[in-house]
């Protein structure tokens, strides 16, 4: 098994990914968009977090009529967040693409949000149906910018800078899996024992150069001060594809498999503060596997889930608002 050209989400063929960010005094917020290939891809989504804000969840159940999703949106601002679906639907429908109904299309894009209201400074903040539609316009198929961008721009996590990370798989067949990741955590993604991230014990050969954490660094990631959480102002999001063939119950559990890897690269997970919800799809470019090629495509969806988790943590860079500052994992190791 090895990364794909850009270990990335966009390593599946026809997917692409965009993200917007609001400018502003006072903003610390952003969309992400993950456009599915012509004629959608097929979607099962698991949430387990106990504060979720989701859009269209349930088309995603089996027993639904929609087979197919033209996008998936991930964005700040909580459930004011939502509203950036309504650009993606806009530009969806503008280029004909969308479940056909008389007269038009109706393009399904279900989403979720994190809660990043007020990091910047002000509430009001939060992105919007314009916000989607930008995130849109900026999608692309090769590299995936990581860190500071898109839903994770006002991200944190245990303390620590959050933000998007992603990463890729490609299997022995030749299939391929991949998962974005928005990390927003009440957990953390760093071992309190050793300063390490959890996530990077499932890197690939050379994924991640060793980091020397030095008694000091690590003193400061055990100390670093953490918000104040109420409930429902956290969540890690993730979107794992793949392209082989997978119906909408199997979707299903490849993101039942992602949250495996999303409770081992942040502890603890899907917690009281967490919304925490993992999207899958599957463009179905190649066969359906067998039972052996199944769980060898669970078990690489758990672990691209954990990479892209440890790449959003050390693609973030400190930022400082008025509310505070959130120093990068980076900054603390050196």
């Amino acid at each position: 098994m090895y990364s794909g050209a850009h270990n990335a989400l966009t390593d599946v063929p026809g997917i692409r990914v965009g993200h917007a960010a609001l400018d502003g005094p006072g903003a610390l917020s952003g969309t992400t968009v993950v456009l599915a290939p012509e004629g959608g891809a097929v979607a099962g989504v698991d949430v387990r977090g106990a504060a979720p804000g989701t859009r269209e969840t349930d088309l995603l159940r089996p027993d639904a009529t929609v087979q197919r999703v033209h996008a998936v949106v991930l964005s700040g601002g909580s459930a004011y967040g939502l509203a950036a679906a309504t650009g993606v639907m806009s530009r969806l429908e503008a280029a004909g693409v969308g479940f056909p109904m008389p007269g038009g299309v109706v393009p399904i894009v279900p989403g979720a949000v994190v809660f990043d209201l007020g990091r910047g400074g002000d509430f009001a903040a939060r992105p919007d149906a314009s916000t989607g539609a930008a995130a849109y316009d900026a999608a692309v198929d090769g590299p995936v910018p990581q860190g500071v961008v898109g839903a994770g721009t006002g991200a944190q996590a245990g303390g620590l800078k959050g933000g998007i990370g992603t990463a890729s798989a490609v299997l022995e067949d030749g299939s391929v899996v991949a998962a974005l990741a928005v990390v927003n955590a009440a957990g953390s993604a760093v071992d309190p024992a050793t300063g390490q991230l959890y996530g990077v014990r499932a890197g690939l050969p050379g994924e991640f150069p060793p980091v020397d954490v030095s008694a000091t660094a690590l003193e400061e990631l055990r100390a670093a001060p953490r918000p104040l959480l109420n409930l429902g102002t956290a969540t890690t999001l993730a979107v794992v594809a793949t392209d082989v063939t997978l119906d909408k119950a199997g979707c299903g559990r490849l993101a039942t498999m992602g949250h495996d890897g999303l409770a081992r690269a942040v502890v603890p997970a899907h917690t009281a503060s967490d919304g925490d919800a993992v999207f899958a799809l599957s463009t179905a470019a190649r066969p359906a596997p067998d039972v052996p090629g199944l769980v060898a495509l669970h078990a690489a969806a758990a672990d691209v889930v954990s990479r892209a988790i440890a790449h959003g943590m050390l693609a973030a860079q400190t930022v400082t608002t008025p509310v505070r500052t959130w120093r990068s994992y980076r900054d603390v190791v050196g």
